[in-house]
């Protein structure tokens, strides 16, 4: 998809968390294979052997230094009433993405966000949260959008396809490019919890069917969907936000909560947000967005070979009680995360100082920064 140059061409035409509170016909379905990464290891991922993908990223790496480079995995959060801020961000430090969090619409309209993307050498990402219901970031400007949950009870698969593609045209029109929606996670949880009414149904193949739709229509205007919270938020226990979160064990994951994540090429063109969960029997203490067994489980047992985005690492106690942003940002992408994303801006200068220091070092390897530059400038369009 030319998600950037679609998006990029109308907002010429137009003068306008994270959660928020955060491809091929498949073989006949087999018994998923054991997780290969040891429970709890904080090992690296095995390199990916997969072959490129599309035109060679080769003559656009190799225009950046290696501070550019480690860069675009960063993806960071800025204050949508300071327009300028959000140039000057892009302009200095050439970040491959930044998030819209919050209420506010001064970046989203009169077609402020051309400055952004004229102040990138290399394509920027523009992310926001719009999910509908309690998670949305247009609503002001171009009208209400439902829950999930409610999408589910009152709308049809194919109305739902629409309501998001007309809803991505909006997105497209002022420059945004990511949308972290749709929520695949599992729960019939009162409304307002952790999840609640973000989720379309508790029942696996419901929420798959909407959440594709939701996926595909906002795929057709041109918008980059990423599903979340993998492996899966709806049966855990707390809400991130505030603390540590503890899912089921993995048997226990795969017969409810991953199930959305099956024949995951069916979606189509998607990126994935994996959350701050842990998982007893795969991550031990530590949160799945850190730990790579879970990126593991999610490139090999799951076969996705899309970007993968970490939820909040910047405001979020399940990982702010533990590490400070700098240390977050390398162990995610250290474990296997493309992008790391914080909500909170600020702090980019000592994130870049500690990640070229870690692959000067060795502590993040070439291979693994490769590998993500790699996926994060496909999805841009932005080689060749």
């Amino acid at each position: 998809m030319k998600r950037l140059l679609m998006a990029a061409a109308m907002v010429g035409l137009v003068a306008t968390g994270c959660s928020s509170t955060g491809s091929g016909e498949d073989p006949p379905p087999q018994e998923p294979p054991e997780q290969s990464g040891s429970v709890g290891s904080s090992a690296a991922p095995e390199e990916s052997t997969q072959p490129p993908r599309g035109p060679d990223c080769t003559s656009t790496v190799d225009g950046m230094s290696p501070r550019e480079r480690v860069a675009q995995l960063v993806v960071v959060g800025v204050d949508a009433s300071d327009p300028a801020g959000a140039v000057s961000l892009v302009g200095n430090e050439q970040v491959g993405g930044i998030f819209i969090g919050g209420n506010a619409t001064a970046l989203l309209s009169d077609n402020v966000l051309a400055g952004v993307h004229d102040a990138a050498r290399v394509p920027v990402s523009v992310a926001i949260d719009d999910e509908g219901g309690r998670v949305q970031r247009i609503d002001e400007l171009d009208g209400d959008l439902p829950s999930a949950r409610d999408m589910a009870a009152t709308m049809t698969p194919d109305e739902v396809r629409d309501v998001a593609e007309e809803r991505g045209k909006a997105m497209a029109a002022r420059g945004v490019t990511v949308d972290y929606a749709p929520d695949v996670d599992l729960t019939d949880e009162p409304a307002g919890m952790a999840i609640g009414d973000r989720s379309f149904s508790a029942d696996p193949d419901v929420a798959r069917e909407y959440a594709q739709a939701f996926a595909e229509g906002l795929a057709a205007a041109g918008i980059e969907p990423v599903l979340k919270h993998f492996p899966g938020h709806g049966n855990a226990s707390g809400d991130s936000h505030t603390g540590a979160v503890t899912t089921p064990n993995l048997p226990q994951l795969r017969e409810h909560d991953l199930k959305p994540y099956e024949n995951i090429e069916e979606y189509g063109d998607v990126g994935v947000m994996v959350g701050h969960l842990t998982v007893p029997d795969l991550t031990g203490d530590e949160p799945a967005s850190i730990a790579a067994p879970a990126y593991e489980l999610l490139r090999d047992d799951y076969g996705f070979s899309g970007p993968v985005v970490t939820d909040d690492l910047g405001a979020m106690r399940a990982i702010t009680d533990r590490y400070s942003l700098p240390d977050a940002v390398l162990k995610a992408l250290q474990a296997g995360a493309d992008q790391a994303l914080w909500s909170s801006g600020g702090q980019v200068g000592p994130v870049l100082d500690r990640l070229e220091s870690a692959v000067a070092t060795g502590e993040l390897s070439q291979q693994r920064v490769s590998e993500s530059l790699d996926r994060v400038l496909r999805a841009k369009n932005a080689c060749g």
